[in-house]
């Protein structure tokens, strides 16, 4: 274990919600010891998610699109100048594993899993079977250097995020994220649109998610008969849309990451689990949240830790086997 620690960089180059649940990291660590300067590693196109966090020094940003190879290696020249005490890899990959061997940190961090992890200082196994919470599994990371380290997911709107949705604020609403990138992993738009026509009249429903979701959403509402419904699909940042579902009735998602969203603002969620499990370790963590599942037996869920582009098997039982009552019965018993 290194004592004195001033500098410390997090790698997390995955998608919005594996960013999210890296937060952790960050609050424990100050949480332990504020002065220490705790740097990010994102890939380009999420940076959005940590901007202007108060406890992050600096954010980098890694183009993978473009240039992946050589902006690589710039990166870790850039990194050899910063003298990091530890690195701590949260990513499986490769080049992620360069990162961390090459950037001549004094301690270096990161799972089994990584085609390079036999070079890292601390390794940790990674079970994805195990049933703990991918929480769990990221901070035993940094427990390797503070055994005692806690820490929770949390994101930081900045007053212009809350200003900008203050408008739809006004009364009272609910939060739907309906998509996902995997089909599988949806509740279906014809589930969605039962779900919000039985919903009381005086409820506000607003349906998030990103510009390549506007016409799935679109699609929803226009075979809705709710007159309380808008696309707020593209109109909204990741950090705007966590002001939104901070003071929402209730927030509604599916294994995805508008879930963690929530459990970063403690706003209240039911989560729809169709094709995957919670106990991969992605349920959420408000402290007012529920999960919602397919209640019969099913040989083939979980069908994958990711979901899939179609049901393997052609019914999708997981999904349509889900009675929206349950949904409803979230927001009727507020």
């Amino acid at each position: 274990m290194i004592l004195d620690i001033s500098k410390i960089l997090i790698i997390q180059t995955a998608f919005i919600g594996d960013v999210i649940l890296a937060t952790p990291i960050i609050e424990a660590i100050n949480s332990h010891n504020s002065s220490i300067k705790i740097d990010v590693l994102l890939r380009k196109g999420n940076e959005s998610i940590l901007n202007n966090h108060p406890k992050i020094s600096k954010l980098w940003i890694w183009d993978k699109k473009k240039n992946k190879t050589r902006n690589q290696w710039k990166l870790i020249g850039e990194f050899r100048k910063q003298k990091y005490d530890i690195i701590i890899n949260l990513q499986r990959f490769m080049s992620s594993g360069l990162y961390t061997i090459f950037s001549n940190a004094k301690l270096t961090v990161g799972f089994d899993k990584n085609p390079l992890s036999f070079m890292f200082s601390n390794i940790v196994k990674h079970d994805i079977s195990a049933g703990v919470h991918e929480v769990e599994r990221n901070m035993s990371l940094l427990q390797t250097i503070l055994p005692d380290a806690e820490g929770e997911m949390r994101l930081y709107p900045q007053e212009e995020d809350f200003e900008k949705v203050k408008f739809y604020k006004e009364k009272k609403y609910i939060v739907i994220a309906p998509t996902s990138v995997w089909f599988t992993k949806q509740y279906p738009a014809n589930k969605w649109v039962d779900f919000i026509d039985k919903l009381p009249s005086d409820i506000e429903v607003y349906l998030i998610g990103g510009p390549a979701d506007r016409l799935a959403i679109a699609d929803i509402i226009n075979k809705s008969t709710n007159k309380n419904v808008l696309n707020l699909c593209g109109k909204l940042n990741i950090l705007q849309s966590a002001a939104l579902m901070q003071d929402s009735e209730m927030n509604y998602v599916n294994d995805s990451a508008p879930l963690h969203i929530s459990s970063a603002m403690n706003a209240p969620c039911t989560a729809v689990f169709c094709s995957t499990t919670p106990s991969f370790g992605f349920g959420p963590r408000s402290s007012n949240s529920k999960i919602i599942e397919y209640r019969g037996k099913l040989n083939c869920k979980p069908c994958g830790l990711h979901g899939r582009k179609e049901c393997k098997e052609g019914h999708f039982d997981c999904a349509n086997g889900i009675d929206t009552n349950e949904l409803l019965d979230r927001i009727l018993e507020k």
